[in-house]
């Protein structure tokens, strides 16, 4: 059998796969290589990629008293090198998916990941403050389009009803990053240097670039596609109210995380030994959410968003009673991490409204968490500064994910709406 022959029997057995979503889907095939790799496989190269990115995204904060002290500015400048990641994350996220729309999408994953690992390594060689926040703002540029374009290439790969279950896979990559790979770049930057906290970063993109490139399907630009089309997600009213779910009621978790080292220290008065424990019981919820939740939301996706906002709701409300016990206040952490799988959910259902644009929507998600991290320490902060308490941001969290609730069903009204009248 020739070469072309061979492709077009894979690209047939591959459109029967994606149409069919009672059928197990058969070993994906690299155009290059010509080797059989599982869907498992595919999903692990995309989940390292993850974990870079959930690496460099949450140790960054626990590395900043090193590398503040080593640049010679406070603990607030050295803040900014944070929000100017979040920043890249926002404008790279749209502009790098729209830009690149014609692209193969195994293609666009190893040039992504090339530019993620290349600017996080020079972020270890940073000789300046200046330095440092330009290339934290490069090195976000590429976060939200590559979990865009990942989620698309696991949802092409796998029947319908079980696409929330590959695309929590992928995220399985950040959340095993903050119980894994955050501790272990703070202790390499307490011990050898915060330099090499990014250099670990950097050496595992470069291992995501080798793993995608070998065994991530190559499979042809779709038919039409354009920037023009992307932009066309913009178009969609739900797009837009689902990108707003996702910044509003995923601001509470970020509310409580952001000042939970403070809260320890300050309300439950443990050892500050204890503090990175308490952290990676918060990963461990979000680890075991987006196990379990995908199963949920493959059945019922918009009950199961829901159910999370309620749930993310409550949690984040008895946080206030459980901070001055650590075993209660850890308790409540983990089922408030547990609520962090919305992100799973809310990346399908943009997949689901954007209709034929689904690459910046996927990728859109990402600014809206992103946004998010911004508004919950934001709000949280401002609570604790007007004497409302260390656990005020508690309540904050817990107000914000009533408020994405409100969104999230105001979403679902208009569909059924629209399907109404149609």
């Amino acid at each position: 059998m020739s070469f072309y022959a061979l492709l077009s029997h894979f690209s047939s057995r591959l459109r029967r796969i994606r149409s069919s979503p009672s059928r197990r889907p058969a070993p994906v095939r690299s155009g290059t290589n010509r080797k059989n790799h599982s869907l498992g496989l595919v999903l692990f190269a995309l989940a390292i990629g993850a974990f870079a990115i959930g690496t460099t995204e949450f140790a960054t904060m626990s590395l900043l008293p090193y590398f503040a002290q080593d640049l010679g500015i406070d603990a607030p400048t050295a803040g900014h090198v944070i929000s100017a990641y979040a920043l890249g994350v926002v404008v790279g996220a749209p502009v790098l998916t729209v830009l690149a729309a014609r692209l193969p999408r195994r293609t666009l994953l190893i040039w992504l990941m090339a530019m993620f690992a290349l600017f996080n390594g020079l972020c270890a060689f940073a000789p300046t403050y200046g330095w440092m926040l330009v290339l934290r703002f490069l090195s976000g540029l590429p976060h939200g389009a590559y979990f865009g374009i990942a989620s698309l290439v696991a949802v092409s790969l796998v029947p319908l009803n079980q696409r929330n279950k590959a695309v929590g896979r992928i995220f399985l990559g950040l959340t095993v990053a903050t119980v894994i790979g955050v501790p272990f770049a703070n202790w390499l930057g307490h011990t050898v240097g915060w330099r090499w906290g990014f250099g670990l970063v950097a050496l595992v993109g470069v291992l995501t670039v080798i793993l995608v490139a070998w065994l991530v399907p190559d499979t042809p630009v779709e038919k039409g596609a354009s920037p023009w089309r992307e932009l066309g997600a913009l178009r969609h009213g739900q797009v837009w109210l689902t990108l707003a779910i996702g910044a509003i009621g995923f601001g509470g978790l970020f509310a409580v995380y952001t000042y939970l080292a403070d809260i320890l220290l300050a309300v439950t008065h443990v050892s500050p030994a204890a503090v990175p424990f308490v952290l990676a019981v918060f990963g461990l919820g979000m680890t075991v959410g987006n196990i379990i939740v995908p199963w949920f939301a493959d059945r019922a996706l918009m009950p199961t968003a829901a159910g999370l906002l309620l749930w993310s709701a409550v949690m984040l409300g008895l946080f206030v009673f459980a901070a001055e016990n650590v075993w209660a206040l850890s308790a409540t952490i983990f089922l408030i991490g547990f609520g962090g799988a919305l992100g799973t959910v809310l990346q399908t259902r943009l997949m689901d409204v954007a209709k034929h644009a689904q690459g910046l929507a996927a990728a859109l998600n990402h600014s809206a968490f992103n946004f998010a991290n911004a508004l919950g320490p934001w709000l949280g902060g401002l609570a604790i500064a007007h004497g409302l308490g260390w656990t005020s941001p508690g309540w904050v969290g817990s107000l914000l994910a009533l408020g994405g609730l409100l969104l999230l069903l105001l979403s679902v009204w208009l569909d059924r709406r629209a399907r109404h009248c149609a």
